[in-house]
């Protein structure tokens, strides 16, 4: 199963610690100090509704009598199980959240989604088949034999195939390699020119942070035996030449993100 493919309720935590509108501000401060995972807790209803969420900043300077309904925050955003690994993540990191509320049609709390289980989530599923995919594809095209290593690429040689980028997978790309989470990238050394296939926001985001190397499965083309790769013209007809030439795309209001309406 490709990464596109795999499902929030896949990684999501379920099980999740709640509390209700009508508990004391006093109950959740000493649950909160007994640590939950995630430096706060769901409201929920009786039948579990997603009402809102009380977290340590919502509890500054209240007295411990007062409801948590009066204190939690109600304009949460929410991603549905059935959305992808992928568009969570890209959710998550456009609007800088730790976490994210996990709901059904019903607004029913189904568990949480955080950006360790988005980073987590693409580590397990590191590209195997799309290496593979990537080397059948070139084997039947150009009629040739490939090899597949892994090694280190110098990340400014490096030509794009790819003409843009988003701008928040951009900084959550960023995040995994500062954390020494990212995957490595795919690329195809033909001659003299290595070709970016998979990995596009990774080697931007390595630019931007001064990362000079970076680890990838490397598909040997020889010159020899392919004169111009099919890859190689695309970019070149779409004026390729380096990362400085691709793209970012980074939307005032991203389509993915929904709120809950109180």
């Amino acid at each position: 199963m490709e990464l596109d493919d795999v499902r929030v309720d896949a990684y999501m935590t379920t099980g999740v610690e709640t509390v209700g509108p009508d508990a004391w501000v006093t109950d959740v401060v000493d649950r909160l100090k007994a640590g939950p995972q995630y430096g706060g807790l769901p409201v929920v209803d009786d039948e579990d509704h997603l009402l809102g969420f009380v977290g340590a900043i919502d509890l500054l300077e209240v007295n411990g009598d007062v409801r948590v309904e009066a204190v939690m925050s109600r304009d949460l955003v929410v991603v549905r199980p059935e959305m992808t690994v992928k568009n969570a993540a890209r959710v998550i990191f456009r609007t800088g959240h730790q976490f994210l509320p996990v709901v059904d049609d019903e607004r029913v709390l189904l568990g949480l989604f955080s950006n360790g289980d988005a980073v987590r989530s693409q580590i397990e599923r590191t590209t195997p088949s799309k290496v593979q995919s990537t080397r059948e594809m070139l084997e039947r095209t150009h009629d040739a034999s490939i090899s597949v290593t892994e090694r280190e690429v110098t990340v400014d040689s490096l030509i794009p195939t790819q003409r843009e980028v988003y701008g928040d997978e951009l900084e959550g790309r960023k995040y995994e390699l500062q954390n020494g989470l990212a995957e490595p990238l795919i690329v195809v050394s033909h001659g003299p020119e290595t070709l970016l296939v998979d990995g596009h926001h990774r080697a931007m985001a390595a630019e931007q942070l001064d990362i000079d190397r970076m680890l990838a499965h490397v598909l040997t083309v020889s010159p020899e035996e392919v004169g111009e790769l099919g890859l190689r013209r695309m970019a070149r007809l779409g004026g390729l030449q380096s990362l400085a030439d691709v793209e970012v795309n980074d939307y005032l209001q991203h389509p993915l993100i929904e709120k809950t309406e109180q």
